[in-house]
């Protein structure tokens, strides 16, 4: 593994975010922790061209960290769905709360303690610390490990954690003593716009003289991380039951998909839910199915709609939702105020 001069790559890297890095992005335009600290949240494993728009109709309902704070955590989901990854949108509400109970609604300036709040890993922390404090300190976010270790020719498996520190350390080798905001910047629009994981533009890369992998002729090699993300598919038949207009959408667990948001009852086939409706009175309609993506998961679901009859009496209703207590019923205006997953949002806007 070979080490730049700290010196020489930091200038080249100030210089050229300054000539050619990105510099029109809303959040960039302040130095303000909150909006920083949303952004950051908000872009982690979802790209900028998703996140804009996000970003500022958050802004526009929650233009603090006190407002969010305030907040019912359904108006949050709410807010994010669509985004994916919720615990992200959990802990940014857990945080602002934290923030205003611990801190007097004021963000702690030290990356260490931006690092002890829900949510904010060290990479953000120093995020943060750097473009709103000045701390030098150093990142290691996706982008920037990928850039650190072609550059370096770090062959460490990433997957184990004793690499990962080391890699830590090159990083903060490399920090320099002044203008670390550009520096940071840089790192990270470097990253995102020519040290691709595919087909980075080497040719035009600022750092090239020095960048082992290049040199190697193999950047796409780097990192090196053995342990992947194992894919799953699961497949489920969703109940969606309507009476006067409403829909019963149940509370999903605190723990696994979608956790906390509401969604539909579920059933592990088109003949359990058979089973249990055996008897209901309406009529009940199978929608087109489709397969939802996660980041592990490809989950395949099959929409089934049934409808009560309007003059149905509430206690019969009662018993049969009763197999779902965590449940109640919604209009369809609350339902798309709430915390709900993109794909029941899209279903019940149909």
């Amino acid at each position: 593994m070979s080490k730049p001069e700290p010196a020489a790559f930091s200038a080249r890297l100030i210089d050229w975010q300054r000539r050619h890095g990105r510099h029109t992005l809303p959040w960039q335009r302040t130095r303000d922790p909150y909006r920083v600290w949303l952004s950051e949240i908000m872009l982690q494993q979802t790209q900028v061209a998703t996140v804009l728009g996000y970003y500022e109709r958050f802004l526009q309902r929650f233009p603090d960290v006190r407002a969010l704070a305030a907040a019912p955590q359904d108006e949050v989901l709410a807010l994010w769905s669509g985004l994916g990854y919720y615990s992200r949108a959990r802990n940014l509400h857990r945080c602002a709360q934290a923030v205003v109970a611990e801190h007097g609604g004021e963000f702690p300036r030290a990356s260490t303690q931006l690092a002890a709040l829900p949510g904010i890993g060290r990479s953000t922390a120093a995020a943060i610390a750097a473009f709103c404090f000045g701390e030098r300190v150093a990142i290691l976010d996706g982008n920037v490990k990928r850039v650190l270790t072609r550059v370096l020719g770090f062959h460490g498996d990433l997957a184990e954690a004793a690499q990962e520190r080391r890699l830590w350390e090159h990083a903060t080798d490399l920090l320099p003593h002044e203008h670390i905001e550009a520096y940071t910047q840089g790192l990270m629009d470097l990253g995102a716009t020519l040290c691709l994981a595919r087909s980075p533009h080497c040719l035009i890369c600022p750092v090239r003289e020095g960048c082992v992998a290049r040199r190697e002729g193999r950047p796409e090699q780097y990192p090196v991380k053995t342990r992947k993300l194992k894919r799953k598919a699961r497949e489920n038949v969703w109940l969606w039951l309507r009476w006067q207009g409403r829909h019963w959408l149940v509370q999903r667990p605190a723990s696994g998909v979608w956790a906390g948001l509401w969604s539909l009852p579920e059933f592990d086939s088109t003949e359990a839910l058979g089973a249990a409706s055996q008897g209901w009175p309406g009529e009940g309609e199978a929608l087109p199915g489709f397969t939802h993506v996660l980041t592990h998961l490809d989950w395949t679901l099959h929409p089934r709609r049934w409808t009560f009859p309007a003059q149905m009496p509430q206690q019969q209703i009662e018993r049969i939702v009763a197999a779902w207590p965590t449940g109640r019923w919604f209009s369809t205006e609350e339902a798309l105020r709430s915390g709900l997953p993109a794909p029941l949002r899209k279903l019940l806007a149909t």
